[in-house]
């Protein structure tokens, strides 16, 4: 199982971007997803989450009313749409998935991040 982040970039304060985590591999059901940060010097956090059929989100308060996560399971990828960015949104953005496989185990992936930097 791989997931592979992409989007990430330099942006102004203000900005939008939209990352992608894509993925792929032995899957039999893909399952809770979610956006995680980590900021230089600091500890990895949430950013937002979203269950299996995404209809239900939750979002650190941090980022609620700028950032919206999305899912389309047809293309096994997760979506965040980020926008009003501010510098301090600076950060590697990690994609995290619940996925079991054709062996019945379930257990949870990380991407490899993608780079988000915010400039004033």
């Amino acid at each position: 199982v791989q997931l592979v982040e992409s989007g990430g970039g330099l942006v102004q304060a203000g900005g939008s971007l939209r990352l992608s985590c894509a993925v792929s591999g032995s899957i039999f059901s893909l399952n809770a997803m979610g956006w995680y940060r980590q900021a230089p010097g600091k500890q990895r956090e949430l950013v937002a989450t979203i269950t299996s059929g995404g209809n239900s989100t939750n979002y650190a308060d941090s980022v609620k009313g700028r950032f919206t996560i999305s899912r389309d399971n047809a293309k096994n990828t997760m979506y965040l749409q980020m926008n009003s960015l501010k510098p301090e949104d600076t950060a590697v953005y990690y994609c995290k998935a619940v996925i079991r496989d054709y062996r019945n185990v379930q257990r949870q992936y990380w991407g490899q991040g993608t780079l988000v930097t915010v400039s004033e």
